[in-house]
């Protein structure tokens, strides 16, 4: 036992020397045990302690990327929504929460909610957070400043009857929840360099609905919350960042074919196509600066000014919304001219308020190229299937409709998942700026270790690439995990 103590640590020589390039001893350390030689070692409690580093770790290393899984689809007639898997509390609750980008707070719904679906029609198992369950959950109380700090941007109020920190949201469906604010653990898998940190956790603030209402008490497309991805200090992605567990900007993949699903990463996707365009400055979503749209390479007659963010005028990025929306003065324009387009080959109608086409040929040999235009010199290049939504079959003839609804009285364009589809998005919020290009989402990704360096992890195949310096970056983390390895097995080994 003792000759395999040695030989850890005549390992752990080598490799501290090896990392200083050859040059010999800098310092001496100390090494002392974590457990008592004398005392025989659990399992769960090496389990625990790993846990405690892990996050210790993750705290003060800036590069980390966090993979979430992606359910769901864009079809409306399917799933109409993408959604991901989060894990809560102690021991982990696992909930199916709908990606949105355009809220921020994480809720779930709680073993005490009123009116909350039993069931859902999307094939996924409900599970509903028990506070008392996990050892810890901690709900925020009014006094507690994490509250205060809520109250003052609207996002929390207080009830002196329960002294819980409350809130109520109401979203643009009309649907919405009513809860209370809990501080608990979020598990997740974490790459640091070529290294898998399974099971990583952070403690997050987030919400426990007591309540639902409107289209969120349906069955047909029940999930157990919502996963806000807004840029608000409450966010997630937020949380997470401002300790340095995750780089200040996350990336989705999401794929429009087959059965769905996609890519979401705390982290930035590689791609040598993307293009970039400067977010709206001190706005609550996630606004673009759109300033035209052209059909076939010709500009619409559109004033730019409908674009502009301006009251409750603007141009967002939501995939929380199924569907896209137009203002009116941009709609029609570009349905004239969609019309116009395929009026040879298509016979336009109207259908339950949609503008629809019967269509005998292929999409890509009838309907034209759409290109939304945004500052910085960034198109989103829209093909047919980007913006048409199939209805099915009529006279024998397929049937198509335009996935754009009219917005009336000044609103807001939306652009939902039936344009996000197929595309790598990168919210990099660290430059303030959102990118995007079109990719096949049931491929592995590139992701950025450490955001603006070119090393990278592929997703399902680890690999680093890159210059000198953002491989030290990487040998750091990775002689950092080999040495905590070297260390538990030598206190196993003795």
């Amino acid at each position: 036992m003792a000759c395999r103590g040695l030989l850890v640590m005549a390992a752990l020589v080598a490799l501290v020397s090896a990392a200083d390039g050859g040059g010999g001893f800098q310092r001496v350390l100390t090494l002392e045990r974590a457990f008592p030689v004398e005392e025989k070692v659990d399992l769960e409690a090496i389990k625990a302690r790993d846990r405690a580093r892990h996050a210790r770790t993750l705290q003060s290393f800036s590069g980390g990327i966090v993979n979430f899984p992606v359910g769901g689809t864009s079809d409306p007639y399917a799933f109409g929504l993408y959604y991901t898997k989060v894990r809560l509390g102690s021991p982990p609750q696992e909930f199916n929460v709908q990606i949105d980008t355009g809220s921020d707070i994480l809720w779930v719904t709680c073993s005490s909610c009123k009116d909350c679906p039993q069931n859902s029609g999307l094939g996924i198992p409900l599970n509903f957070f028990d506070t008392a369950a996990s050892s810890t959950a901690s709900p925020i109380s009014c006094s507690n400043n994490i509250c205060a700090s809520i109250v003052q941007t609207a996002s929390a109020e207080c009830s002196s009857e329960s002294n819980q920190c409350a809130y109520t949201f109401q979203y643009g469906d009309g649907s919405g929840t009513t809860g209370f604010y809990v501080t608990d653990m979020l598990y997740f898998d974490t790459v640091l360099g070529t290294s898998l940190l399974p099971n990583s956790s952070a403690p997050i603030v987030f919400g426990c609905s007591t309540s639902l209402f409107g289209d969120l008490t349906k069955s047909d497309r029940a999930v157990d919350g919502i996963f806000g991805f807004g840029q608000q200090s409450l966010s997630v992605t937020s949380q997470l960042a401002s300790r340095g567990i995750t780089p200040k900007i996350f990336s989705h993949c999401l794929n429009g074919d087959g059965n769905g699903g996609g890519i979401l990463v705390l982290g930035e996707i590689l791609d040598p196509r993307i293009v970039y365009t400067p977010l709206v400055p001190s706005q609550p979503h996630y606004n673009l600066y759109l300033q035209s749209i052209a059909v076939n390479g010709q500009l619409l007659p559109i004033d730019q000014a409908v674009f502009t963010t301006s009251g409750n005028r603007g141009t967002i990025i939501d995939s929380g919304t199924t569907l896209a929306y137009l203002v009116e003065e941009a709609y029609d324009p570009l349905f004239d001219a969609i019309t116009s387009a395929v009026s040879q080959s298509a016979k336009q109608f109207s259908y339950k308020g949609s503008q629809c086409y019967r269509v005998s040929t292929s999409l890509a040999q009838v309907f034209p190229v759409i290109a939304f235009n945004f500052a910085g010199g960034a198109s989103m290049v829209l093909r047919p299937i980007d913006y048409l939504v199939h209805m099915g079959f009529l006279d024998g003839a397929t049937t198509w409709c335009i996935g754009f609804l009219k917005v009336q009285n000044q609103g807001t364009t939306i652009l939902g998942d039936l344009v996000l589809k197929d595309k790598i998005f990168v919210y990099d919020l660290a430059h303030q700026r959102i990118g995007w290009a079109d990719y096949d989402c049931s491929l592995s990704v590139n992701v950025s270790i450490t955001s603006g360096k070119d090393e990278y992890v592929n997703a399902g195949q680890l690999s680093v690439s890159g210059s000198s310096s953002t491989k030290q970056i990487f040998k750091a983390s990775y002689i950092a995990f080999l040495l905590h390895s070297l260390l538990l097995l030598a206190a196993l080994s003795l």
